[in-house]
């Protein structure tokens, strides 16, 4: 879901509020100018469907001296979407403040400026951007990303970074490289800046309820939408078409969506990752082409090194009850986090007392996101979360290994698997469906 603020910032709003995202990621010091040495942060779109618009327009908004400069995607017609709908929200944002320039002055992508094809993401590192915003494909993340850093320029990363073990390596590499140049790389997971569940998580970590003994997250969900093959549509284009059904282009449900419940799971363990994992799942309620071969459901059980047992449950099926709650157990009381709804976001003792609850307005976590990247570029101390995403990632992708085999997975086999999902060679041509994996007769590779 992408946010509905139509607020804009004004330069003076923007070093206050850049002054406070600061504070929060516990940078100090003053408000810089752009380390390239240029007070105007030039950035390229790769990936142009609605998460890269939403990310582009929250760019915008978050630093009045960004300038959207190139845009690539496979499909042109994103692109072209895409645009119209960040011009419609910067014309929207001149209505408002009365000045009438933002949409002509800060989105600035020339018709030689956007890129189509599966190699669009090097033709924009190559325009002249100082930064990226990586919201295509899960599939083609890590290779996007390593070219990024390698090109010098700071990253928005969505989640997920990868969707098997070769791909976690390769991030984990990059995030590494990034350290080492001063490159911010963020990875898109929002509710680590919503106030009500960054609240909910600190009371939490610091032992409201105890110590912390289990947690079980959900993300129970419908079907996402599926696009009925059309004449002329070669079988890569189908499957990019319905990329969320393809396990090879979106990870599966449980690495693509419901990686925000495994992200929090870690979260509320601070952060200290399982050493095996089980996982059930399989397809119930999914059929036809469109469906590719995903599960539409899956229950993982993460085992950790002291002996403690975490649980995610996940599922998109039509007409049954939704629900995306994280439910924290300790050894004083339990915690429910929402962060949908704020207002229920509470701590309360073993007798049912309440032990805290939180009080505030609703966030824009995905603004806030933004807020905090490019005020840590400005500082010179640019955000690198990457690491601790991609160990969330590997998390949700161990939990598909042991759901599709059958097996128990460790971290280190999820880590060290050779297998690589997905073709070699990009290309509009044949290639045939995946088959629908079989718990103990899929090869745990």
């Amino acid at each position: 879901m992408e946010s509905r603020d139509k607020g804009g910032l004004t330069r003076r709003e923007f070093v206050k509020t850049s002054a406070a995202a600061l504070a929060a990621t516990g940078i100090t010091g003053p408000i810089l100018a752009y380390a390239g040495g240029s007070d105007r942060i030039k950035i390229g779109l790769i990936g142009c469907g609605g998460r890269g618009t939403g990310a582009a327009v929250q760019a915008l908004r978050a630093d009045p001296g960004i300038v959207l400069w190139a845009m690539g995607d496979i499909f042109a017609e994103r692109i072209d979407s895409s645009h119209a709908g960040i011009m419609g929200e910067m014309a929207a944002m001149d209505e408002e403040e009365g000045a009438g320039t933002a949409a002509q002055d800060r989105v600035q992508v020339a018709s030689d400026r956007r890129f189509v094809g599966f190699d669009s993401h090097d033709h924009v590192l190559a325009s002249g951007v100082d930064a990226v915003l990586l919201t295509g494909y899960p599939h083609f993340r890590p290779a996007q990303l390593a070219a990024a850093i390698r090109a010098g320029k700071h990253v928005f990363a969505e989640k997920p970074v990868a969707v098997d073990g070769p791909g976690i390596r390769s991030v984990l590499e990059s995030a590494a490289e990034a350290r080492r140049k001063n490159l911010a790389i963020q990875v898109g997971f929002c509710w680590r800046y919503h106030d009500a569940m960054r609240a909910g998580m600190g009371r939490v970590l610091d032992g409201t309820i105890g110590r912390v003994t289990s947690v079980h997250t959900t993300y129970h969900g419908g079907t996402l939408p599926k696009n009925p093959r059309q004449p002329g549509w070669s079988d890569m284009e189908f499957q990019m078409r319905n990329w969320w059904h393809f396990t090879w282009i979106s990870g599966d449900h449980i690495v693509e969506q419901a990686i925000h419940s495994v992200d929090r799971l870690a979260w509320a363990l601070g952060d200290e990752m399982p050493v095996r994992a089980t996982c059930l799942g399989g397809r119930a309620a999914r059929s036809g082409p469109e469906h590719g071969d995903a599960y539409d459901h899956f229950a993982a059980v993460y085992e950790y090194a002291d002996g403690r047992r975490a649980f995610h449950t996940c599922r998109q099926m039509q007409n049954t009850p939704g629900d995306n709650t994280d439910y924290v157990y300790g050894t004083r009381g339990a915690a429910t986090i929402n962060g949908w709804d704020p207002g229920s976001i509470h701590c309360r003792d073993h007798e049912g007392g309440e032990l805290w609850r939180f009080s505030g307005p609703p966030d824009d976590m995905y603004q806030h996101e933004h807020n905090e990247l490019w005020a840590s570029v400005r500082s010179g101390s640019p955000i690198n979360d990457c690491e601790r995403g991609a160990h969330s990632n590997l998390m949700a992708i161990m939990g598909r290994m042991a759901a599709y085999t059958g097996q128990v997975v460790t971290w280190e086999q999820a880590l060290n698997s050779q297998e690589r999902l997905g073709p070699t060679e990009y290309a509009w041509g044949d290639l045939p469906a995946p088959p629908v994996a079989v718990p103990g007769q899929t090869k745990l590779l």
